[in-house]
């Protein structure tokens, strides 16, 4: 198999859009309730918190399973990152939804714990403490978003996943403007449990 080919399988595994799928199971679609995402937070408010938390394992797996495919193949290792990124693509630019998608939080994670796991841990211990002080997921992941091209980097990554991690957590953040201006403004929702 060639690179394309498993960079091509990626992304169109990545384009699935989980949480409108599981939305329209419980006949709503996502992109008009709610801030109109299509990821497991807005899932966890419109829908439920079960939705949600399935929505958040489907669509990390989809950033998982690509990588953990070349991984496992025998592969080439470099070709892991570019596959992770491919696949993260697909869910930020679905071709089943006009290009559009989610933000990627949860892909990333999928993608990042096949990738680099120990770098997940730091990330996620961010996450948790902006949650815990602030409560707003959005602020949460942007955070850790950030965090993650410092850690790997200070891991001594490869230099393919030092460039892929920063390109996914530029696009994290990027596609997180909206939520910037509301924390900004004072208006962001936070979390409820």
């Amino acid at each position: 198999m060639t690179l394309s080919m498993v960079i091509i399988a990626a992304y169109l595994l990545g384009s699935i859009p989980t949480g409108l799928l599981l939305g329209k199971l419980y006949g709503i679609d996502v992109r008009t309730a709610g801030s109109g995402n299509i990821g497991a937070t807005n899932l966890y408010r419109t829908v439920g918190r079960r939705v949600g938390m399935l929505t958040l394992i489907g669509d990390a797996l989809k950033g998982a399973l690509p990588v953990l495919a070349v991984k496992l193949s025998g592969l080439p290792a470099e070709m892991a990152a570019w596959v992770g990124l491919a696949a993260f693509s697909g869910h930020v630019f679905s071709l089943f939804l006009k290009f559009k998608g989610g933000k990627g939080v949860a892909t990333a994670l999928g993608v990042f714990l096949a990738l680099a796991p120990l770098a997940v841990a730091a990330a996620i211990a961010v996450f948790a403490v902006v949650m815990l002080i602030w409560r707003y997921v959005s602020l949460a992941s942007i955070c850790a978003a950030l965090a993650m091209p410092a850690v790997i980097t200070a891991m001594d990554g490869d230099s393919r996943l030092k460039i892929a991690t920063g390109i996914i957590s530029l696009i994290v953040v990027v596609r997180h403007i909206d939520n910037i201006k509301r924390l900004l403004a004072g208006t962001e929702n936070k979390f409820k449990a």
